[in-house]
């Protein structure tokens, strides 16, 4: 669990956008999944989407999945990043339009949409994820994560989001604070729903392999002390493995070699650093293991593919021009997926 909760505090959410939509049959929404590089070539961010039914039912339909998926009144979701998906009344009543598409009145956050029939209501938003976070993101979350209203975990997923809506509602001093702090524990509840729901979707990748006895050995240890200077043959004995045993379970179940692995990982935590904090490039190396500062950079443009200093540079620029805020324009910050 240490290095899942790693995992975790490895994700930044760079801004929160909500709205209610109140949508009546026929009605169908769909987003395509892309997402188009930003100001800065590392500035690309894709968006999660999260939901709660508060009225009505509809269907949720994502590549990757085999069938579409009923949710209905208290009911919670959450579309990985990237995520081609769609939500309406109906998974065959027809072509669905883009979220991009629809229209509030008078700049509100509720959007009303459909032809009049049966009403559902849905609280919903975006989590917009910084660039570096969507590795991770990518190995741990499934397509969707659903969490029934009937679970314990869902009490505590609602409670969560309505006190989000109620504060982006009703800004007051503080409140772009008081968002992002609970935009971090929302994500979190929905990814420990997730694990605890012992779902199939657990028991695939970097999951599998952090609940693994052996495997999770080695990165639980390369998580904790992330500057050391690892080797295979070191993690493998750590593992009470062969290093060719090792090295080849690793492969099978992380989808890259140990010091790929741990190489990514060096350099996620490097970025975190480099957005967080004034700290010098040369200190940023040595606290993920690296003693030149021109070995560090080499490893660091080779993942990341900017250099670290203009990585930096390109952070506090977004940064300045308010592309981190907390609650942006719901249209204006869907059109950057468009």
């Amino acid at each position: 669990m240490d290095a899942v909760a790693d995992v975790f505090q490895s994700v930044h959410i760079a801004s929160v956008i909500q709205a209610r939509l109140e949508a009546s049959a026929p009605w169908g929404l769909r987003h395509e999944g892309t997402a188009k590089e930003g100001n800065g070539r590392h500035s690309a961010t894709r968006f999660a989407h999260f939901g709660m039914v508060t009225d009505g039912s509809c269907w949720l339909t994502a590549d990757g999945l085999p069938d579409s998926i009923p949710v209905s009144d208290g009911d919670c979701f959450l579309f990985a990043p990237g995520s081609r998906y769609t939500v309406g009344d109906n998974p065959r009543s027809g072509a669905a339009q883009s979220f991009c598409s629809v229209s509030s009145e008078n700049g509100s956050q509720v959007i009303n949409y459909g032809g009049g029939g049966a009403p559902t209501t849905i609280f919903f938003g975006w989590f917009r994820f910084c660039a570096t976070s969507l590795k991770p993101l990518g190995r741990v979350l499934p397509p969707l994560i659903v969490s029934r209203s009937d679970e314990p975990r869902t009490l505590a997923l609602r409670a969560t989001m309505t006190m989000l809506a109620s504060e982006m509602a009703n800004p007051a001093p503080g409140s772009g604070l008081v968002v992002r702090r609970l935009a971090d524990i929302l994500f979190v509840q929905c990814l420990r729903a997730h694990l605890e729901s012992g779902s199939g979707a657990c028991n695939k990748g970097l999951l599998r392999a952090f609940f693994d006895p052996k495997i999770g050995v080695a990165l639980k240890m390369m998580h904790q002390k992330l500057d050391s200077a690892w080797t295979v043959q070191k993690l493998a004995s750590a593992c009470g493995m062969s290093r060719s045993a090792f090295a080849l379970r690793f492969k099978e179940m992380v989808g890259e070699t140990p010091l790929d692995y741990l190489t990514t990982w060096r350099m996620q935590k490097a970025a975190t650093l480099l957005q967080k904090s004034d700290n010098k490039v040369i200190d940023v190396a040595r606290s993920v293991g690296y003693d030149s500062d021109a070995t560090f950079s080499k490893a660091f443009k080779r993942v990341v593919r900017v250099a670290p200093s203009e990585f930096r540079r390109g952070f506090l620029t977004l940064r300045t021009h308010g592309l981190t805020r907390s609650q942006p324009d719901f249209h204006t910050a869907l059109n950057l997926e468009k």
